[in-house]
C-alpha cells in the first residue's frame, strides 16, 4: 500500500454512523413485533432532518437479518443519497459474500480517505458464530494502512465489542482476540478512535487516549448493564461525529422519537 497524497482539508469531516438495522427480504419482517424497515426509515427521517451535511455514511454491520439480496437493496434504497461516500462492513447475522455482490466496490472498501482521515473498516464476522474475529488479514490489512495513513488521522470501524461493555450476556459474542487489535492498535499513535456496533447500546469512554464509540441500533435496543438477555423499549437512533483536522472528534447519538416501541415478545425475536 503507497503512501497517500498529502490531503485536502475538509475540517470537519461530516460522519454519520447507522447499525444493526437487521432488515429481512420481506418488508414486513420484524424483530419482537417491530418492523426493521420502519425503525430504519424513521431513524433516516431523523438524520436528513438534523445533519445538514454528511461526508460519509458508515454501516457497521447486520444490516441484513436473513443475509438477503432483498435485503441488501432495501438498505441501500433506504439509506440512498444520505451521504455521497457510503461504506459497509459486515456482523455476525450478514453473508459476506451477497452484501458485497450487492454493494460492489462503491460501499465495500476497506481504507477510505477523506480530509485530515482515514477511516478503516473491519471485518469481524466470522461464519455460522454470533462472536467475533478479527483473522489475520484483517490485523494485516489494519497494520499496513496504519502505517501507510501518513499524517492523516485514523478512525478505526468493526462490528464486535472489542472492551467489556458491563452486560454479562454479551460479553462471549464480543471480539475474541481484541488484545491483537489493541496490539496493532498500539504501534500507531494517530489513531483517534474505534467505532462499533452489535450491542444496541451506546458507549463511550477513553482509554489510554483512544476514543470507544458504540452506537444504538436503528431498530430494537439491549438494556444496559443485563446480566442475562434484556430489552428495552428505548427508540432507535444513530450516531453523528465531527472528525477535526486536529485529531479531536464530537459526537453525540440521537434517537428517532417520534417512533414509539412496543415490543410483543410472542414475536420472533433474535
Amino acid at each position: 500500500m503507497s503512501t497517500p497524497a498529502p490531503f485536502r482539508s475538509a475540517s470537519p469531516v461530516h460522519v454519520v454512523q447507522l447499525t444493526d438495522p437487521h432488515l429481512f427480504a420481506d418488508p414486513a419482517g420484524g424483530l419482537l413485533g417491530v418492523n426493521t424497515r420502519d425503525t430504519l426509515r424513521h431513524v433516516v427521517q431523523q438524520v436528513r432532518r438534523e445533519q445538514a451535511q454528511i461526508d460519509l455514511l458508515l454501516c457497521t454491520g447486520d444490516l441484513s437479518q436473513d443475509g438477503s439480496a432483498a435485503s441488501y437493496a432495501a438498505f441501500a434504497e433506504l439509506t440512498d443519497g444520505l451521504a455521497p461516500l457510503s461504506r459497509w462492513l459486515p456482523g455476525n447475522h450478514d453473508v459476506p459474500q451477497v452484501m458485497a455482490a450487492v454493494g460492489q466496490d462503491t460501499l465495500i472498501q476497506a481504507v477510505t480517505d477523506i480530509g485530515a482521515w482515514r477511516v478503516l473498516m473491519l471485518n469481524s464476522a466470522v461464519v455460522g458464530a454470533t462472536h467475533g474475529l478479527l483473522a489475520e488479514d484483517q490485523l494485516t490489512l489494519l497494520d499496513q494502512a496504519l502505517g501507510d495513513a501518513g499524517e492523516r488521522h485514523c478512525l478505526v470501524c468493526l462490528h464486535h465489542q472489542p472492551v467489556d461493555i458491563g452486560c454479562a450476556w454479551i460479553a462471549p459474542i464480543g471480539l475474541r482476540n481484541a488484545e491483537q487489535l489493541f496490539a496493532v492498535l498500539a504501534r500507531h499513535a494517530q489513531v483517534r478512535a474505534l467505532l462499533w456496533g452489535h450491542i444496541h447500546q451506546p458507549w463511550d469512554e477513553q482509554r489510554n487516549g483512544l476514543r470507544l464509540l458504540a452506537t444504538p441500533s436503528t431498530c430494537i435496543q439491549f438494556a444496559a448493564g443485563s446480566q442475562d438477555f434484556q430489552v428495552s423499549e428505548e427508540s432507535p437512533g444513530y450516531r453523528w461525529l465531527r472528525l477535526h483536522d486536529d485529531g479531536s472528534i464530537d459526537t453525540a447519538v440521537e434517537r428517532a422519537e417520534d417512533f414509539v416501541v412496543t415490543l410483543d415478545f410472542d414475536s420472533p425475536g433474535y
